[in-house]
């Protein structure tokens, strides 16, 4: 069943985080953080909505992180249920993705907790100064890739965001598989 998050809480601060990366080293916000923004993605994957996009979301991230805009992506899925997400998984894709960009594991998934992640892909977009100003979708694609020429709405936002400090009031939200969350 999709989900779909709610739209920007404009200027939430965001949650620092200290996570590995598919090498097992320690990465945190500080290290990921742009000069002109920051863009959270909580990805996975198995996930299909992820896996329709997943060329789009690795050609606007460096795209954007050619503007100053810090790039990171987060999987918090819970590995023993979904073994496709394990950081072993996570190092294949991103290796044959040819991402510039960290893939970290949110082992105890109190990031995503934290960030109010609830699916995959789920796109934080913060100003330089930390504060929540986009939370929508890549594009109009949903579990099928839209239309190569489909309006690039997180890159435009991000573009913006590095311009002005603020993002559109207009957003629409992303839609995708659920996190899978650990049993309590």
């Amino acid at each position: 069943m999709a989900v779909s998050p709610p739209v920007c809480d404009f200027d939430t601060p965001w949650h620092d985080f200290a996570l590995r990366d598919t090498d097992g080293s320690v990465v945190t916000l500080s290290q990921v953080a742009g000069s002109c923004g920051t863009l959270v993605m909580f990805i996975c994957n198995h996930c299909p909505y992820v896996r329709s996009i997943l060329d789009r979301i690795v050609r606007d991230a460096h795209a954007l992180m050619d503007h100053g805009i810090g790039v990171v992506a987060i999987s918090s899925n819970d590995v023993a249920a979904y073994p496709e997400d394990s950081p072993a998984h996570m190092k294949d894709l991103a290796q044959r993705n040819g991402f510039r960009f960290p893939y970290l594991y949110d082992a105890d998934q109190s990031v995503a907790r934290a960030y109010g992640a609830e699916c995959t892909p789920d796109f934080f977009g913060y100003s330089a100064d930390g504060r929540l100003q986009y939370r929508g979708r890549l594009d109009a694609s949903t579990r099928t890739a839209a239309a190569t020429d489909a309006r690039r709405d997180l890159y435009l936002a991000m573009v913006q965001i590095a311009e002005t400090g603020q993002g559109p009031r207009d957003q629409v939200a992303s839609m995708g598989c659920s996190i899978k969350w650990k049993a309590a």
